[in-house]
C-alpha cells in the first residue's frame, strides 16, 4: 500500500537546526518545500551554457517567502507569551503576519504606506482580519514607528529585525542544497529590506559548517548577488536613501533593516550588488511568464534581470549553476501585470464558429 509522509512545515522538517524544543508549540501553515525549477527556455536565449534554477517562494501559503520567517517569529512570540504581533510592511509581511497570527489565535497589527501597497497583498491582509493602520509615509517611516511602539505597547515585532525571522528564512538555502546535492555557484536575489540575502547566506554557512550538533551537508558556499530597483538602491548608493520609488513595491525600501548583515553576505561570499530600472525588471517578469510559465511579482524578477545581465557580460561565467530566488507570486500585484498586457487585451468577437476560427488561424 502506498504511503505518503505528510509535510508539516519548515520547523518540523529542520527542527534540529532551529531554536525550538520538543515542547514548543509550532505555528505552521505547511510553509516551505517550495519548488526549485530548472529553466528550460530562457537559458537558450542567453547563448551561453548555464544552468538557471528559480526557487519559487511564491508557492508558500500566503504567496511569498515571508512565511518561512513568520512561522518561526510567531512560534517564538507565542512561546514567550505574546498576545499580539506588529510589523511595518510593503505588503507581503503584512499578509504573512496576519495569517500566522490567526493560526496562533493572537492579534496582528500592521502598518502600511497609504496607497503604496499592491491590491493582492492588501486583500489578503484584510481577509485575514488584521488591524491595518495606514500611515502618511513610506515603509521606512512605518518601520521607525514600529520600533518605537514596542516601548509603549505589549506587542512583538515580526519584521526581519526579529532574529527568528532570519532563522526561518535560512531554511530555503537548506532546501536548495538538499535538492541540488550541493550549493549553487551563484545565488541571485532581489534586495529590499535585505533580510533574505542575509538569511540565505546564514543558511549556506550553517549547512557548510560542521559542529558537535550538526554535520556539514556541503563544504561549498555560493557567490551572493543582490539586485535592487534603480529608484530604491541604497546598497548601490552606499548609504540610506529617503523617498525610494519603484514599481517593484516589495523592494521599495530606502533604509534596509539588515544593512550590516547584507554587506557581510556580499563581502564574505565575494558577491556584489547591482541595480536595474523598472523597465528591465518588468521585462524579466514577462520573460519568465511567457517563456517558462512562471508568474512572479515584479520585485522577484529583479533576481533574474540581474542574473541574465551578469551572464551576458561574463561576470557569471559559462558552466555556472545559478539559483534565482523568486520571492512572491505574481497574483500579489495583478494591476501591474494587467497594465503590461494592454496591447494583448482579450479580442471580442461574435459567438459563432467562423469568428472564433478566424482569430485562431490568424494567430497560427
Amino acid at each position: 500500500m502506498f504511503t505518503h509522509k505528510r509535510y508539516t512545515g519548515i520547523i518540523e522538517h529542520y527542527r534540529n537546526r532551529l531554536p525550538v524544543s520538543e515542547t514548543t508549540r509550532l505555528i505552521s501553515l505547511g510553509e516551505g518545500n517550495t519548488p526549485l525549477i530548472q529553466l528550460q527556455n530562457i537559458p537558450r536565449l542567453t547563448g551561453k551554457e548555464v544552468d538557471i534554477y528559480v526557487k519559487f517562494e511564491g508557492l508558500n501559503p500566503t504567496g511569498s517567502f515571508k512565511d518561512r520567517g513568520m512561522t518561526m517569529a510567531v512560534t517564538k512570540a507565542v512561546e514567550a507569551g505574546s498576545r499580539a504581533i506588529i510589523c511595518a510592511s510593503t505588503g507581503n509581511t503584512s499578509a504573512s503576519a496576519a495569517a500566522y497570527a490567526v493560526r496562533a489565535g493572537i492579534k496582528a497589527f500592521v502598518l502600511i504606506p497609504e496607497g503604496k501597497i499592491a491590491l493582492g497583498k492588501l486583500a489578503q491582509t484584510l481577509m485575514y482580519g488584521a488591524e491595518i493602520i495606514q500611515i502618511n509615509g513610506n515603509f521606512d517611516k512605518g518601520m521607525a514607528l514600529v520600533k518605537e511602539i514596542v516601548n509603549h505597547a505589549p506587542v512583538t515585532i515580526v519584521n526581519s529585525i526579529n532574529p527568528f525571522r532570519i532563522d526561518g528564512q535560512k531554511t530555503a538555502a537548506f532546501e536548495i542544497v538538499d535538492e541540488l546535492g550541493d550549493a549553487p555557484d551563484y545565488h541571485c536575489l532581489p534586495v529590499g529590506n535585505a533580510g533574505n540575502i542575509s538569511a540565505y547566506w546564514k543558511g549556506y554557512k550553517e549547512y557548510s559548517t560542521a559542529s558537535e550538533t550538526h554535520k556539514a551537508v556541503t563544504d561549498k558556499r555560493p557567490v551572493m548577488c543582490g539586485y535592487q530597483a534603480a529608484g530604491a538602491a541604497p546598497f548601490l548608493a552606499g548609504k540610506m536613501i529617503d523617498n525610494p520609488e519603484t514599481v517593484a513595491t516589495a523592494i521599495r525600501i530606502g533604509h534596509p533593516q539588515s544593512w550590516d548583515l547584507a554587506w557581510a553576505a556580499q563581502k564574505e561570499s565575494g558577491g556584489w550588488f547591482d541595480m536595474f530600472s523598472d523597465e528591465q525588471i518588468l521585462a524579466a517578469q514577462r520573460l519568465l511568464s511567457q517563456h517558462e510559465g512562471i508568474f512572479c511579482e515584479p520585485a522577484s524578477a529583479a533576481s533574474l534581470a540581474g542574473a541574465l545581465h551578469d551572464i551576458s557580460t561574463g561576470k557569471i561565467p559559462e558552466g555556472s549553476k545559478i539559483v534565482c530566488t523568486l520571492t512572491g507570486n505574481g497574483l500579489k500585484d495583478p494591476d501591474t501585470a494587467i497594465k503590461q498586457c494592454i496591447a494583448t487585451h482579450p479580442v471580442t468577437v461574435e459567438a459563432e464558429l467562423n469568428a472564433v476560427k478566424k482569430v485562431i488561424l490568424d494567430c497560427l
